[in-house]
């Protein structure tokens, strides 16, 4: 089967399930998206990665990214393999010195870790068929496709454009301690318009 290669084209609040997230993948040189839907710390750890934050302390998917370099294990690609049940199933094409190995993973693990180590995003046509979206070629974007930076991405958002940049700094300084690096970047770039 001919692999076909993704991007992560956005990430928003899901609109089938409270509490949860859609990240959505992008055909390469194509019109067609795969919405998968991922909890709130899959999320973050994906839009961390994204926005290249750095956490003061690692996150999961840092740690293993930090203990495959340590042994000299480098992610070569991810290949989103199989739906069931409306249910992704990805696995990891690992490479060390000696061997290519295909570990299992739940996708929205391999999208963080795909992210961190910059690797490709695959999937194959008949996963895409199936629970793909086709978009118009009209050059705008669809209303439930937000862009990954865009502020309503974040949980819990306040009307971030009410507040003084003295308040967005103190908001900033609360959600990063607590690690909402979501909500985070929402503020930051509400910062960063006003700057």
């Amino acid at each position: 089967m001919k692999k076909i290669e993704l991007e992560i084209v956005a990430l928003s609040h899901s609109i089938t399930q409270t509490h949860s997230y859609a990240v959505v993948l992008g055909e390469v040189n194509g019109l067609r998206r795969l919405p998968i839907v991922i909890g709130g710390f899959e999320a973050q750890a994906i839009a961390v990665a994204l926005e290249r934050m750095q956490p003061s302390r690692p996150l999961t998917h840092d740690l293993m990214k930090n203990f495959m370099n340590a042994f000299n294990v480098d992610l070569m690609e991810i290949v989103i393999n199989d739906l069931q049940e409306g249910i992704f199933y990805s696995k990891l094409v690992c490479i060390n010195e000696h061997d290519t190995v295909e570990i299992d993973s739940r996708t929205s693990d391999a999208l963080a870790l795909a992210v961190r180590f910059g690797c490709p995003i695959y999937t194959y046509d008949h996963i895409l068929e199936s629970a793909g979206i086709l978009m118009e070629d009209t050059g705008k974007k669809k209303k439930s496709e937000v862009p990954v930076n865009d502020p309503s991405t974040s949980v819990g958002r306040e009307d971030l454009s009410k507040l003084s940049l003295e308040e967005l700094n103190t908001l900033l300084v609360e959600v990063l301690d607590q690690e909402d690096y979501i909500r985070a970047i929402a503020i930051r770039d509400e910062i960063n318009k006003r700057k």
